[in-house]
């Protein structure tokens, strides 16, 4: 006894059959062999019309292309004779060209198809729900400062930021009136602002003059300011702005290494 495994709408279409075919029988596409794909073909129409199973119009017009291309390919070539140089060469096409073409086109959306149903599979898998407002829940909650380890290469990148920003910023021509300041007496002078202001600075607010000797000698003030444990330095989140403010134990004692 033959036992069938029928699976209703197994093949979504003739061009579905035929790709499990030409998979199963491990077939080059670019080179059916006609005369076995159209055999296998029809041995799967006739099970499924054995079975009773509705058999779509559509499977029976590719039947009858498929034996329509097998006659053709069965026809005898007639080489044709040249008068000249100069007559024209016909090629005939390969009738089963455009058959070909329909099957690789199919197969591709088949494929996109297949890669769009794992990523549903996949997305299905998670589970998001509407942002709630948990306001009242942190209205008694003093904020705690989130220690994110500012390291001294933070530090250089938000310089290089900053230098580009100036550059930007700098008009086409202008003059600068040379002036040395020392790290010493800038150190002095950022102490003072934070001070003043009783709080913290944005780190880019301690480069109000776009001279470069400026802008250097501030950032190796701010440096040894940190070294010295005399300004502190925080950072929300990640590669955001970074603030800088006095230290209440060191703000009294500039000159203390």
């Amino acid at each position: 006894m033959i036992h069938y495994n029928v699976k209703i709408d197994a093949f979504e279409g003739p061009l579905d059959l035929l790709l499990h075919l030409i998979n199963r029988l491990e077939i080059d596409i670019y080179d059916i062999p006609v005369a076995q794909i159209t055999e296998q073909y029809l041995i799967y129409i006739k099970t499924m019309s054995e079975l009773k199973l509705d058999i779509a119009s559509e499977f029976l017009v590719m039947a009858a292309t498929l034996l329509a291309i097998k006659s053709k390919m069965l026809l005898p070539k007639h080489e044709e004779e040249l008068d000249d140089l100069d007559s024209e060469i016909n090629y005939e096409e390969d009738p089963r060209d455009e058959l070909v073409e329909r099957l690789i086109e199919y197969r591709k959306y088949k494929e996109a198809a297949l890669d769009l149903k794992s990523l549903e599979e996949e997305r299905g898998l998670m589970y998001t729900k509407p942002p709630s407002d948990l306001s009242d829940f942190a209205k008694d909650k003093q904020p705690e400062k989130t220690e994110l380890n500012v390291t001294l290469y933070d530090m250089l990148a938000a310089f290089q930021k900053l230098l580009r920003r100036k550059k930007l910023q700098r008009p086409m021509a202008t003059k600068i009136a040379r002036q040395e300041i020392s790290i010493e007496a800038r150190m002095t002078e950022i102490m003072n602002e934070l001070k003043h202001i009783k709080g913290r600075k944005n780190f880019n607010d301690l480069f109000p003059i776009a001279a470069k000797e400026h802008i250097v000698v501030t950032f190796l003030a701010v440096l040894e300011l940190i070294k010295r444990k005399e300004i502190d330095v925080e950072q929300h989140e990640n590669f955001g702005d970074i603030f800088v403010h006095a230290v209440k134990e060191g703000a009294e004692g500039l000159g203390n290494s």
